[in-house]
C-alpha cells in the first residue's frame, strides 16, 4: 500500500529496518586507529577504585623488590647478592624458590571479603609477572606454574570464583608480555625481534588462554621487553578481544602493548607507574600505585614508615579521581598466601572512608575546576545524577575557617549537607562574593558549621544545608555545591 505520491511504503520499510542496523555490533580492525576508537565500557570510569595484587615466586625471598631475580642475577646488585650469600647455600637458583611458594594459608574467600571491605570496585591479580611463573596451570608454562610447582592449586581460578561469588567487584588479570630469562625471548631479542618465536609459542597463547578460561574484565598488560607492538601482535590480539572473545562487551585494557604504545594507544592510559599528573587529561587514565612506597611485591625487610598512611591514600584517591583517573592501589601478599595485617588495615580504612564519602568518588565526573584557586589541597568532583559538586579538602585549616574560591553559589538556592550525619546541622550559613567560608566548631565530626559573613545582613543570606556536602575526615571535611 502506498500513501500520497506512492512513496510512503518504501520509507516505512526503510525506517523499520533502521533499528537493526543501529544495534549491529561494530567490528574492529587490527590497527591502532580502529582499536583506539572503541568506547571504553562505562563501568570502568564509574568504578574509580581498584586493588592491584602482586603475587608470585618473588614473594618467597620477599626482599627488596618483586624484581628480585633480575637485580640478583642480571644486575648483580650488592644487597641482593649479599642476601643470597647470607641466607641460601651455594648453587641455589631462583627456580629453587618455586617449591617454597606454598600458599598454604591462601583463603580466597577471606581475600574476597577484604577486597569488598576496601570499597574497591575491581581487582587485578598478577597472573604472570616478568619471572614467567603463572598462577594458573598454563599448558604453555610447563613445570613453572602454581599447579605443577608450589601450591599445586589454580590460584587464579580460586580467587576469581570467590570474588564473583562474594562481591560485586570486576575481576581482572595482569599479564607480562615478556619474561626476563626465557631463552626464546632472549633469542628473539638477539635477532632484533625480527624472529617471533616467543610471542607465538608462549606469550600470545597465554593471553588467549586466560581470557577464554577465566573471562577477566580487565587485561592489564605490562613488560614489553623493549619490543614493538608488531612483535607482540598486540593489535591482532586486541581485535580478537574486542570482536570475538567472551568478554568483548565489558573488557577494558591498558596501554602497555609494546614500545611506543604507552600513554598513546589502548583502552585507558597508565603512562608510568604511580602516574598522578595533578591536572585533567583528555583520555581516561589510571594511577597504579603501591601502599609500600618501594615495592609492588611483599617485603620482609619493609619498615613501618615505608607504608603509606590512610591520609596519604585518601589524598591519592581524591587527586586522581578529581582529574578524571582511577586509582589502582597495590598490595603484596606473602608466599604462604596471607594479606599482611598492615595491608588489610589500610584497605579496611579506605573502605570505611568510602562508606561515608563514596558519593564524592563513585560515578563522578571531573568538574570545570579540579582544585581550588584560593585554598591549596582542595579537590573537586561532580556528581552528574544529583547535579552536585563535591569539594574535598585534605588539610585542616589552622584558622578553623575554610575558604573556597571556585564554587559560584546562588543566594537562597545553595544548601549545605554533612554527609557523615543524617540529621540537619544546627546552624545555617551564608555565601558572599562568590566564595564560601566555612568554620568548624567540632574537629572530628565536622558537625556544627557556619559561614563567615562580611558586610551584609545575615538574615538575607541564610540557606538550608542539603546542597553543600560536608564529609567528615580526620583532619578535613568535604563540601559539595549544586551550582557552578
Amino acid at each position: 500500500m502506498s500513501g500520497p505520491g506512492g512513496r510512503a511504503a518504501p520509507a516505512l520499510l526503510l525506517l523499520l529496518g533502521l533499528p537493526g542496523l543501529l544495534l549491529a555490533r561494530p567490528r574492529y580492525e587490527p590497527t591502532w586507529g580502529s582499536l583506539d576508537a572503541r568506547p571504553l565500557p562505562a563501568w570502568f570510569d564509574e568504578a574509580k577504585f581498584g586493588i592491584f595484587i602482586h603475587w608470585g615466586v618473588f614473594s618467597v625471598p620477599s626482599f627488596g623488590s618483586e624484581w628480585f631475580w633480575w637485580y640478583w642475577q642480571k644486575e648483580k646488585r650488592e644487597p641482593y647478592v649479599k642476601f643470597m650469600e647470607a641466607n641460601y647455600p651455594p648453587g641455589f637458583s631462583y627456580e629453587d624458590f618455586g617449591p617454597l611458594f606454598t600458599a598454604e594459608f591462601f583463603d580466597p574467600n577471606q581475600w574476597a571479603d577484604i577486597l569488598k571491605a576496601s570499597g574497591a570496585k575491581y581487582v587485578v591479580l598478577t597472573s604472570k609477572h616478568h619471572e614467567g611463573f603463572t598462577l594458573w596451570g598454563s599448558k604453555y608454562s610447563w613445570n613453572w606454574n602454581a599447579v605443577d610447582v608450589g601450591p599445586k592449586r589454580d590460584l587464579v581460578a580460586e580467587l576469581a570464583t570467590s570474588v564473583r561469588n562474594r562481591t560485586d567487584l570486576h575481576f581482572g588479570l595482569y599479564h607480562s608480555l615478556f619474561e626476563w630469562f626465557n631463552r626464546l625471548f632472549l633469542e628473539d631479542a638477539t635477532n632484533a625481534f625480527k624472529t617471533r618465536k616467543f610471542p607465538t609459542s608462549k606469550s600470545l597463547p597465554e593471553l588467549y588462554e586466560i581470557v577464554t578460561k577465566y573471562q577477566p574484565e580487565i587485561i592489564w598488560s605490562d613488560g614489553d621487553g623493549n619490543a614493538p607492538d608488531t612483535y607482540w601482535n598486540s593489535t591482532g590480539f586486541l581485535a580478537w578481544l574486542y570482536n570475538d572473545s567472551p568478554v568483548r562487551d565489558t573488557v577494558v585494557t591498558n596501554d602497555r602493548w609494546g614500545v611506543g604504545s604507552i600513554c598513546t594507544h589502548g583502552g585507558f592510559y597508565t603512562c608510568s607507574d604511580r602516574y598522578n599528573p595533578g591536572h585533567l587529561l583528555p583520555h581516561k587514565w589510571e594511577n597504579c600505585m603501591t601502599i609500600d612506597r618501594s615495592s609492588w611485591g611483599y617485603r620482609r625487610d619493609a619498615r613501618l614508615g615505608d607504608y603509606l598512611a590512610i591520609e596519604d591514600l585518601v589524598k591519592q584517591l581524591a587527586e586522581t579521581v578529581s582529574c578524571g583517573g582511577n586509582l589502582l592501589m597495590n598490595i603484596g601478599p606473602t608466599h604462604d598466601g596471607r594479606i599482611a595485617v598492615v595491608f588489610e588495615e589500610r584497605l579496611r580504612q579506605v573502605g570505611a572512608w568510602l562508606k561515608v564519602n563514596g558519593e564524592a568518588i563513585y560515578g563522578t565526573k571531573p568538574w570545570r575546576a579540579q582544585n581550588d584557586t584560593v585554598t591549596p589541597g582542595v579537590w573537586y568532583t561532580f556528581s552528574p545524577k544529583e547535579g552536585k559538586v563535591n569539594a574535598i579538602f585534605l588539610n585542616w585549616p589552622g584558622s578553623g575557617t575554610l575558604e573556597l574560591g571556585e564554587p559560584r553559589a546562588k543566594l537562597g538556592e545553595t544548601q549545605v549537607k554533612d554527609s557523615a550525619h543524617t540529621h540537619t546541622p544546627p546552624l545555617l550559613g551564608c555565601i558572599t562574593f562568590h566564595r564560601v567560608y566555612l568554620s568548624f566548631w567540632h574537629l572530628w565530626e565536622c558537625l556544627a558549621l557556619r559561614t563567615e559573613y562580611f558586610g551584609r545582613d545575615p538574615a538575607k543570606c541564610l540557606f538550608s544545608f542539603w546542597d553543600l556536602l560536608v564529609i567528615g575526615l580526620p583532619g578535613g571535611c568535604f563540601f559539595s555545591n549544586k551550582h557552578n
